[in-house]
């Protein structure tokens, strides 16, 4: 049975759609880009929003600074709460805290935006740790954010450890560690994308992501 559970926050723990889509539009907006359908605006949820403006955009390492600046402008204080708790989250949480599993956040979100979303939402005290990204960047990377986490909670065995998450950049994170791996269908990543990314177990519900980390 797994004992340290870590957790993605966007696409995992909460749907943040909404928020993240409208925060992205209003930084090409600022940045003179033209607009996207909000369909492609989804590919920004998960990855680094740096690596995400580079890549997507085709902007230098300085410009996507500056789109980051501009998608705050939004997201600070309203695209931050477009948002929405899964259905079931509160449920497992509570249980495998009850079980006395050691619950972490560990996302590439901005960790001062991660705790207000959590404490938003009435679940921040299920965790014993809440990991995120730096506001410069200067950690951003799943694999840093982990490593971030573990020795937070003062540990280095990974051997009971899993990281569950939509993405395959939370897969690959958790690859760096030799640790497990949920990838839940719920979120914004596929399941081509999960299974090549090499995730250990796939979750198609809170459900059954519930019931693999009940498997002894």
């Amino acid at each position: 049975m797994y004992q340290i559970i870590l957790f993605d926050l966007d696409g995992t723990l909460t749907d943040p759609g909404e928020g993240i889509t409208n925060s992205v539009a209003h930084a090409l907006m600022r940045m003179g880009r033209p607009s996207e359908s909000r369909d492609a605006l989804y590919r920004y949820i998960g990855p680094p929003l740096h690596s995400a403006f580079m890549e997507f955009c085709g902007f230098s390492a300085e410009e996507a600074h500056r789109a980051i600046e501009c998608y705050r402008e939004y997201y600070r204080d309203r695209g931050i709460f477009e948002n929405k708790v899964y259905e079931g989250i509160p449920e497992l949480l509570a249980a495998l805290k009850r079980d006395g599993r050691t619950l972490i956040v560990a996302t590439s979100k901005p960790e001062i935006f991660a705790e207000r979303i959590l404490e938003h939402f009435g679940i921040a005290h299920y965790f014993d740790c809440i990991a995120g990204a730096t506001l410069d960047s200067s950690r951003s990377k799943k694999a840093d954010i982990i490593a971030y986490a573990l020795q937070r909670v003062g540990t280095t065995d990974v051997s009971r450890a899993v990281m569950v998450g939509d993405r395959e950049h939370d897969v690959i994170g958790a690859s760096a560690f030799g640790m497990d791996s949920i990838g839940v269908l719920f979120g914004y990543g596929s399941e081509s994308e999960l299974r090549e990314a090499g995730a250990t177990h796939i979750a198609e519900s809170v459900a059954q992501l519930f019931a693999l980390l009940q498997k002894k």
